[in-house]
């Protein structure tokens, strides 16, 4: 494991661009099949590998709704404008939930889900949210928003996760990226819903947080807690003799812990995927004196 460290310039961005965008929207079109491509390349090695091979299929069922969606609608300027004026996410999240559009959504995923081969738990979980009425699935949707999941239910929340990523992806596609602007550590611009980890990506060199609702990412200089924005005290954890792909952020100011991904060391990672098939950091971060920060669905029950 490797110690704290006080912010000091980065030598490994030297050369890469200087001013990287502010957000770089999800592409729905390629996300999901990407992300079940980088799963399955996981799984290979993974001693999760049948739930990851799961989360894959559970990805292509996204991917095959997203092709049935019609155009997503441009959105209000009006609604954009209040929102850059009062420092607010572009997109509202409660209002976008009441869309009856969602609905539908819902429904067509979690019947392709329902031809997935899965253990009866996760059947059982798949029948009981698909047959929930609407106050029952809003009261998991607004569990979500808040980023804490009954134990007793995270099986139902990660199904309307996977619907509610599908609709706000869908939503954040169409818009502006020059519309953005930052409204809190930790929140994302374009949704405000917690982050489910960052990465140093290789298209620009730069730290990007990753959205974990509507797939957007947001540039965040390096060495600096996605929490709280602290940038004393943050320290880098990573499981031994580890690739280093992956590595537990700490911030001693918050006491909180994010995953930060290295795309620079592994071409194909990706935010979601490289969460979720990393479970040795979550194992090693219990003995620690930190609360995982962000929002992670898919690891809330290992």
């Amino acid at each position: 494991m490797t110690g704290k460290t006080e912010l000091t310039p980065d030598p490994t961005v030297i050369g890469d661009v200087s001013s990287p965008p502010f957000v770089r929207l999800p592409e729905p079109s390629t996300l999901f099949t990407g992300r079940a491509a980088r799963l399955r390349q996981l799984a290979e090695l993974s001693p999760l590998k049948s739930f990851l091979v799961f989360v894959a299929a559970l990805t292509d069922a996204q991917g095959l709704v997203e092709l049935e969606l019609p155009p997503a609608q441009a959105p209000d300027p009006d609604a954009i404008n209040r929102a850059r004026e009062f420092g607010m996410p572009l997109i509202d999240r409660h209002k976008a939930a009441s869309d009856g559009g969602l609905e539908r959504i819902f429904d067509r995923l979690f019947a392709e889900v329902a031809q997935i081969e899965m253990p009866q738990d996760a059947a059982t979980a798949l029948a009981k949210t698909a047959n929930a009425g609407r106050p029952e699935r809003l009261a998991m949707v607004d569990a979500i928003f808040t980023g804490a999941l009954p134990p007793d239910a995270i099986a139902e929340h990660i199904y309307v996760w996977a619907g509610l990523q599908l609709h706000f992806s869908h939503l954040a596609s169409v818009l502006d990226p020059k519309t953005a602007r930052p409204v809190a550590d930790g929140l994302c611009p374009i949704c405000g819903s917690l982050p489910s980890a960052s990465m140093v990506v290789g298209w620009p060199g730069a730290r990007f947080c990753a959205c974990s609702l509507c797939n957007s990412m947001w540039h965040y200089v390096r060495i600096k807690c996605t929490c709280c924005g602290s940038t004393k005290g943050i320290g880098y954890k990573e499981v031994e003799g580890g690739d280093g792909v992956v590595k537990a952020e700490t911030c001693d100011e918050c006491q909180s812990w994010t995953k930060i991904i290295y795309q620079q060391k592994s071409s194909g990672a990706e935010p979601i995927a490289d969460d979720v098939g990393s479970l040795g950091i979550d194992l090693l971060m219990r003995a620690q004196p930190y609360h995982r920060g962000g929002f992670s669905p898919l690891l809330a029950g290992l």
